[in-house]
């Protein structure tokens, strides 16, 4: 069964950066798709980026040009760099591993962003 530990969340001042990390361990045959999502307050779970195992990526339209999504094959960890980081990013992301058994959620890790 696949274990994931999510860390890098925090509270940042509007237009600066954050950078989240999940590391998968556990189950970790041929982990496919790798992606975060986020939830906020009184919204439904939407995502913000996927990576496939051959690196293709597909963002949300509100996060383009602001958000990559990197992941090392190596080290079955999955990255999210966040920059210019606006209120409206405030939410719990959680970080999403698939593989050939199906799909894992992290606990999620609070991103706060201020005004």
């Amino acid at each position: 069964q696949l274990q994931l530990v999510e860390s890098g969340g925090g509270l940042v001042q509007a237009g600066g950066s954050l950078t989240l990390s999940c590391a998968a361990s556990g189950s970790i045959f041929r982990i496919t798709n790798m992606g975060w999502y986020r939830q906020a307050p009184g919204k439904q779970r939407e995502l913000v980026a996927v990576i496939t195992r051959g690196a293709n990526t597909n963002y949300a339209d509100s996060v383009k040009g602001r958000f990559t999504i990197s992941r090392d094959n190596a080290k079955n960890t999955v990255y999210l760099q966040m920059n210019s980081l606006t209120p409206e990013d405030t939410a719990l992301y959680y970080c999403n591993v698939q593989n050939l058994g199906g799909q894992v959620w992290g606990q999620g890790t609070q991103v706060t962003v201020s005004s």
